[in-house]
């Protein structure tokens, strides 16, 4: 019935699941050369030596063995393209993308454009969810990312009556596929109440039993769904003591811009009070926090307040601005935040396709461009923070092993080489020149995790 109903729309269900079956096949990289480096002199090249998934040495170009080289089986000729640690979805949803894209939705369009008919909306589309679908618009986002220049990303896939556990096995079998070219981090997430109707005791249920999987490494919610501040709490209460268990922690929080208190001091409250800081497991666990626009209309005073409080947790700030400026109309200042109060933030796609975020690409790199405009700042040490932003700072906030730009021996053999491989076209010299015009994804990015390339981005 699916596939006649897909054919009819012009879509072909062989071909979507002979592509979603076929493997990503990799090589062995041992050697870049004739790389062009971001934090060094850009008249300079540089040869990567790698040894398994790390960087073993970085030495300057030997342009005499250039020729000898280059079409030696794991040896990538640069040809002076940038290369940079690779990009992260700090905070992507994969269950709902495309919906708006996707005939099987055709008639689930935007009216209004809030926040309550992108719910309605999706919890329409969830009802019509089954595996076919969720493969098939999950490997799409998956696929777009890694042509991006994305080796890691954390997944949100929801839990709840409606769905039950069909977006989570999804995951799990689309992190499985890919994990040969991407780390896909997946957090079984409460978007719905957890204690506000008669349905929050069955999306705990299933909550806990997603949290049982080895694949389920995080675990989430949006407690301002809730329908009163007491159940905002113990939403949030419920939520880290799972976390304590073993799996990271990140809350969907203070999506509004009203003057009450923010609920991140309850947070940390919460924190405090369930030891996390003295737990022997729990101190360097990084703690994410998407959205927050509530705080993006905070005085100078209110942020050392909210600074001060947040003592040594390792706690950061993911803003989502494609997201945040369609539904509330402002986002975190996540340069004001770092640039003045230190405070670790990153920046991510949220949705691609769907009511919540029907702009956009799954380009992180897109996101850090839009911020050059959003936070009108132009300079070059500000676009080099927005590149971080969606690369090492992102990694960081998923818990992902990262490198700066500053690249260095011993850091991971996550990289992407930016440009044409030609070199006729003009290539960029440096990261901020990325975020200014990002280059084209999969044809003007060749990706490398873990020291492998993919044929998939071999260009």
């Amino acid at each position: 019935m699916a596939e006649a109903y897909l054919a009819s729309k012009g879509f072909s269900l062989d071909h979507a699941l002979s592509q979603l079956s076929a493997e990503d096949e990799v090589i062995k990289v041992q050697k870049i050369v004739g790389a062009r480096l971001p934090k060094r002199a850009d008249d300079t090249l540089w040869d990567i030596g790698i040894s398994g998934d790390t960087i073993a040495s970085i030495e300057p170009h030997d342009a005499s063995s250039s020729g000898k080289i280059k079409d030696l089986k794991g040896v990538i000729n640069a040809n002076g393209r940038l290369t940079c640690p690779s990009l992260c979805h700090a905070h992507i949803h994969l269950d709902k993308c495309f919906l708006l894209h996707d005939p099987k939705y055709d008639d689930l369009q935007i009216e209004r454009g809030d926040f309550a008919e992108a719910m309605t909306l999706t919890n329409q589309a969830k009802q019509r969810f089954d595996e076919e679908d969720l493969l098939r618009r999950g490997s799409r986002l998956i696929r777009h990312s890694i042509d991006s220049g994305v080796t890691a990303m954390r997944t949100f896939v929801e839990v709840d009556e409606i769905v039950e556990l069909k977006c989570v096995d999804a995951a799990v079998k689309l992190k499985d596929k890919y994990r040969s070219v991407c780390q896909v981090q997946i957090c079984a997430f409460a978007q719905l109440p957890l204690f506000s109707d008669e349905e929050s005791s069955k999306r705990r249920d299933l909550m806990q039993q997603a949290l049982a999987l080895r694949d389920v490494e995080v675990v989430g919610s949006a407690p301002y769904v809730e329908n009163n501040d007491s159940n905002v709490r113990r939403n949030m209460e419920w939520i880290v003591d799972e976390s304590i268990k073993g799996k990271y922690l990140d809350f969907h929080l203070d999506y509004h811009l009203d003057t009450e208190t923010p609920t991140i001091y309850s947070l940390l409250d919460i924190l405090t009070k369930a030891g996390w800081q003295d737990n022997a497991l729990r101190p360097d666990v990084p703690i994410s926090l998407g959205h927050c626009t509530r705080l993006s209309v905070f005085e100078e005073d209110d942020w050392r307040t909210l600074t001060q409080a947040l003592g040594n947790l390792r706690i950061t700030f993911v803003g989502l601005p494609t997201s945040d400026l369609f539904i509330q109309g402002r986002t975190l200042q996540v340069l004001h935040m770092r640039n003045k109060f230190s405070l670790a933030c990153a920046l991510g796609v949220n949705n691609v396709g769907n009511a919540f975020t029907p702009q956009g690409t799954c380009d992180p790199l897109s996101v850090a461009c839009l911020g050059v405009g959003v936070y009108q700042s132009g300079t070059k040490q500000d676009a080099e923070t927005l590149y971080e932003c969606v690369s090492s700072y992102a990694k960081s906030a998923i818990g992902s092993q990262s490198s700066s730009l500053d690249l260095r021996e011993g850091d991971p053999a996550d990289l992407v080489l930016f440009g044409s491989e030609d070199g006729l076209d003009a290539a960029p010299r440096s990261a901020a020149q990325l975020v200014y015009y990002p280059p084209l994804p999969s044809s003007e990015r060749k990706l490398v995790y873990k020291g492998n390339v993919s044929c998939r981005t071999m260009i």
